[in-house]
């Protein structure tokens, strides 16, 4: 329904139409209060007729004791009203279901509307009629008794009850005071109306006074008409009129904010340009101005690139065309305000001195002879470069495609807790550059690495040059940790996006999307780590050089604790130095019963446990030292989780059983496999989660030894009989690979000729279907693995003996290697001798 409290009027079109304003037609606004009495005399002289002519209302409703102006313009509405003027002016008024219905037919009107009387009509010069009605009774239609040329029907009175108690009362007065609090906030609402219905005493005509002024949707509107008694519509108005006041109140708040905003900026604008003229006469900038100085100055002093500098003062200069209010104003600020900042001439000054570099690095780190070799050759290098500049810039050896490069990038590669991330702390110390660490792990948006546009609301730059603001420095060791963790979904591949960044051919022109200009990154030296290669892309690790870094063997793990985790801990846990030491045969017990592990990072925890038991007993005054051996060591940390050796001597005990070797991204591993066999009909059977490849390997096993039964003095009929079921625990992990085919041939070889394999023995190696033993990778974590669980004799393929020079000189001397290159090589070490007859 239309507004009718804003507007003043009832809205109705094509058949019925509202004055635009009442008082252009003579009519008084508050004529519905004045001529309540006239009406109801009137219905006491007027008998009600029981047909009636009916005029269908499109989005309006007429209530008893009120007037409404209508315009009509249908020629059948014409007709009607030509007939009740010439009668006895009595006409039916109900409500069109649906008001999109221009011409409403007997099923299409409400059956419950107004008996009305034509009061005064005019004609206007566009063949319209404008008439006042005023509302008498509501009515009940019975049934159409004609259609043409207008509808009439047979209706009768529906007489309403109004109740005289205290309720009715009481909803009367809060109808009155919501309609006073409306009305103050529609300026519309005629000031002589409120203290007209403050007068009414008839609570009816208050209701459908109120309610003619008042915003209600029609179904609200014609469901008012139909309640009988005048309490319950004296409720349902109190309802629609507390919803109207709610959404009025807000709307009020709403505008009262703007209004505040809006002069708020005003009020700002207007003092800013008060304070232009005060700076003016005072012969000062204002602050626009002293900004855009500033701004170039500070370009000025940044000596960036011909193609930065040009784009920063483009910016700049429109910068100063806007004005502060702008809303490009804060976006353009904050630009060049990023570009201002950046390093684009700030290095710091490398420290060249091997030697002092070669102390650090040792300082920080035990072992890793391959990685601080590395670094000492890239100063090396440096420091070489920088005396010989001036003869190679003599020298004509100029090469027009390819630059000189000047940074690195390393690629760390090795399970947790070797000091992957540690390091890129202590090379930057040795080369006194600043470092950054920047995790990759779970980046999937590609605009992480190269920033936003900055079309974008909020965009800023990527990872890599935020790291370079922070560093003030365009030279600093900046290491990008978990590499082979980046993801990609739809909004991109970071992975691809860092080709650019790892490329020293091309790192020097490096283009941030935010900043769009290029950036030289080809003096960083960038540093990443991974635990595995695999899923770094091909593209991308062709990029980096890769330095594979392995486990540690138990004395260089015993040493480390000595050097760096026993010290660190002590200081942690607010130890002296003489309050707690371990003892070799300490360290010794933990690293081989209580952790397992490539890395340190179980053994300094449990290092830390141990430490903080004799803290407590410090600070309870128990003990005032401990020295902690192999026995303390047991007692604070409780029962060991694991087994020196004990576990191979439990598992291979019986025939069936081979110790293998694999590899993880977390180091290398032992892993035993068993066999067993059962009567039944030939079938081969394998489980724990193997993949394909070692699915393979497992028939390759099973096939060879049926090949060479004979030879194993094994009965041929025995596999017609018989069921035979290949394991490698444990179950719930997945595995896969060639490297376990000779443990699963040495397995069914000793369930099937009923000889244990020994139980020091350990082996990796692929097999094939003739017997030889091929090649296979991860050899130094697989020695180490079985080093660390207390296995002397490794059986690797012949190919792989050139592997055996990156193991450490005391596990080399402290293990026996056999070399095989036939399955026959590998059966005369690994099984225990037959049992005498």
């Amino acid at each position: 329904m239309p507004d009718n409290s804003e507007n003043l009027e009832s809205v109705a079109t094509n058949e019925q139409q509202i004055d635009e304003e009442h008082d252009e037609n003579g009519y008084e606004l508050n004529i519905m209060i004045d001529d309540a009495e006239e009406a109801e005399a009137e219905e006491d002289r007027i008998e009600i007729p029981t047909e009636l002519p009916i005029l269908p209302l499109r989005g309006l409703v007429v209530y008893p004791q009120t007037a409404i102006p209508l315009t009509i313009g249908q020629q059948r509405s014409i007709k009607l009203v030509d007939d009740v003027v010439a009668g006895d002016r009595m006409i039916g008024l109900v409500t069109a279901v649906d008001p999109e219905i221009e011409t409403p037919g007997p099923d299409e009107v409400y059956r419950v509307g107004t008996l009305a009387s034509v009061h005064r009509q005019f004609r206007a010069p566009d063949g319209t009629i404008r008439l006042l009605v005023q509302g008498l009774e509501r009515i009940q239609i019975e049934d159409f008794v004609a259609t043409e040329p207008y509808l009439k029907a047979h209706i009768r009175p529906l007489p309403e009850v109004i109740e005289d108690t205290d309720e009715v009362n009481a909803a009367v007065r809060n109808v009155v005071g919501l309609f006073t609090r409306m009305a103050e906030l529609i300026p519309s609402i005629p000031a002589e109306l409120v203290p007209s219905a403050l007068n009414v005493d008839d609570p009816l005509q208050l209701v459908y006074a109120i309610a003619t002024y008042t915003r209600i949707d029609i179904e609200e509107a014609q469901n008012l008409l139909e309640l009988n008694g005048a309490e319950a519509k004296l409720r349902r108005l109190i309802g629609l009129l507390s919803k109207e006041l709610e959404m009025l109140e807000l709307g009020r708040k709403i505008q009262a904010e703007a209004q505040s905003e809006m002069e708020k900026v005003q009020r700002e604008y207007y003092l800013r340009e008060q304070l232009k003229a005060i700076q003016r006469e005072l012969g000062e900038g204002d602050e626009q101005v002293v900004e855009i100085d500033e701004f170039a100055k500070a370009i000025e002093e940044a000596n960036m690139p011909e193609e930065a500098e040009k784009e920063a003062r483009r910016e700049l200069d429109r910068l100063s065309k806007l004005p502060t209010a702008a809303a490009e104003y804060g976006v353009i600020r904050t630009y060049l305000d990023w570009m201002t900042n950046l390093p684009w001439d700030k290095r710091t000054q490398d420290n060249l001195d091997i030697s002092h570099a070669r102390r650090i690095l040792d300082e920080d780190h035990y072992g890793l002879e391959d990685i601080k070799e590395r670094i000492l050759e890239y100063l090396a290098v440096r420091k070489l470069r920088a005396e010989r500049a001036e003869e190679l810039e003599q020298a004509d050896v100029t090469d027009y495609v390819r630059r000189d490069r000047q940074g690195a990038i390393l690629c760390f590669v090795g399970p947790p807790g070797v000091g992957k991330t540690s390091l890129g702390s202590s090379i930057a110390r040795a080369m006194e550059r600043k470092f950054i660490r920047m995790s990759l792990g779970g980046i999937r948006d590609e605009a992480e690495i190269r920033g936003f546009r900055r079309t974008y609301l909020g965009a800023m730059p990527g990872r890599i040059i935020q790291t370079l603001r922070r560093a003030e420095s365009r030279n600093p060791v900046i290491m990008l940790d978990e590499i082979d963790k980046l993801g990609r979904d739809f909004r991109g591949d970071p992975a691809s996006a860092l080709l650019e960044v790892l490329d020293p051919e091309q790192n020097n022109e490096f283009r941030d999307h935010y900043l769009d200009v290029a950036f030289d990154l080809s003096e960083a030296l960038f540093i990443t780590t991974a635990n595995e290669l695999e899923p770094i892309p091909g593209p991308l690790r062709d990029r980096m050089e890769i330095i594979q870094l392995s486990g540690y063997t138990e004395q260089e793990k015993v040493n480390i604790a000595k050097q760096y985790l026993v010290p660190r801990q002590i200081r942690e846990n607010g130890l002296r130095p003489d309050e707690i030491r371990f003892t070799d045969d300490a360290l010794h017990t933990i690293i081989r019963e209580y952790t397992r592990e490539a890395g340190v990072r179980m053994l300094e925890r449990e290092i830390g446990r141990a430490g903080r038991k004799v803290v407590t007993k410090i600070a309870e005054g128990l003990q005032e030292q401990v020295v902690i051996d192999a026995e303390k060591a047991k007692e604070l940390l409780g029962k060991p989780k694991y087994g020196y050796r004990t576990e191979l001597e439990e598992r291979t005990d019986l025939p069936g059983v081979a110790t293998g070797l694999a590899w993880t991204p977390v180091g290398g591993d032992v892993l035993f496999v068993e066999a067993t066999a059962m009567p039944g009909n030939k079938n081969f059977e394998y489980t724990g989660q193997l993949g394909d490849v070692m699915k393979e390997s497992a028939r390759i096993a099973y096939s060879y030894i049926r090949s060479k039964a004979t030879e194993l003095n094994i009965d041929p009929k025995f596999f017609e009989t018989h069921d035979i079921h290949l394991h490698v625990p444990a179950g719930a992990v997945p595995k896969d690979g060639p490297s376990a085919g000779i443990t699963m041939g040495v397995a069914l070889a000793s369930l099937l000729t009923n000889r244990p394999t020994e139980c020091n023995v350990a082996m990796t190696g692929e097999l094939t279907l003739q017997g030889q033993v091929l090649p296979v990778g991860g050899i130094r974590d697989k020695v180490l693995a079985a080093h660390r669980v207390g296995v002397d004799t490794v059986i690797i393929p012949h190919k792989n003996e050139k592997d055996l020079d990156d193991l450490p000189e005391e596990v080399r001397e402290s293990m026996r290697f056999v070399l095989a290159k036939t399955f026959d090589d590998v059966l005369n070490v690994a099984l225990a001798p037959a049992a005498a007859q």
